[in-house]
């Protein structure tokens, strides 16, 4: 009896160890997958993360052409018409054809269009953005009229769908502009200018009407 009691128990712990022995050597067998895959990981980010800041190098300070540009069409009225333009978002500058730009490929986020009113010169890659949401830029150089300025401001802050900004070089002191639209008035009284919001403001030129002019960039 006590013969099989003992045989039992040795049997018992036979099994006991053997699964120790067992549970050791997945553990072993873990700890050197751990090590294989964190080696492997760091490499890996040690390749991305030169890829990535490559890449960061290549973008630096880089432009992109817009693609081909229709020649502008100017009505009997002086504002200019451009055909098709291009819309690809892009992450580099974009060198375009006229100031302020009037549309062609542009950056992912647009700036805020709410009736913004910016007191200093904006992304153009970002700007061109809003004007494809349906957006009119009101835009001023140092030789617009503070008295104009102020009107157009308040113009602005109550129009949905608008934002104003300086453009220190563009030809004339006030400038209007929508997709593919662009036109100079002579100050903030021209009656061009509530014919160009009436038009332009999530007009038929808008190649994304209804798109958000909130949560986008700010200044």
């Amino acid at each position: 009896m006590g013969s099989a009691k003992n045989t039992s128990n040795a049997s018992r712990k036979a099994r006991i160890e053997e699964m120790r022995r067992a549970d050791r050597a997945r553990e072993r067998r873990g700890r050197a997958l751990t090590v294989t895959v964190s080696a492997v990981v760091v490499a890996a980010l040690g390749v991305g993360g030169f890829v990535l800041f490559s890449k960061a190098s290549d973008d630096d300070g880089s432009t992109t052409d817009s693609k081909a540009w229709p020649a502008a069409k100017v009505n009997a009225d002086g504002e200019k018409v451009w055909g098709k333009l291009g819309r690809t978002h892009v992450s580099k500058k974009v060198d375009y054809p006229m100031t302020p730009p009037v549309g062609g490929d542009h950056n992912q986020v647009w700036m805020n269009c709410n009736g913004d009113v910016y007191k200093k010169e904006l992304p153009e890659v970002n700007a061109v953005h809003s004007l494809e949401h349906g957006a009119v830029w009101v835009t001023y150089n140092d030789k617009a009229k503070p008295a104009d300025l102020k009107k157009l401001a308040a113009k602005v802050k109550s129009t949905p769908y608008s934002l104003m900004s300086p453009v220190k070089d563009q030809k004339d002191p006030v400038m209007l502009t929508a997709w593919a639209h662009q036109r100079s008035v002579t100050g903030a009284d021209d009656p061009k200018v509530k014919e160009f919001f009436s038009t332009y403001v999530q007009g038929k030129q808008t190649p994304e009407p209804g798109a958000a002019c909130t949560n986008g960039m700010a200044q």
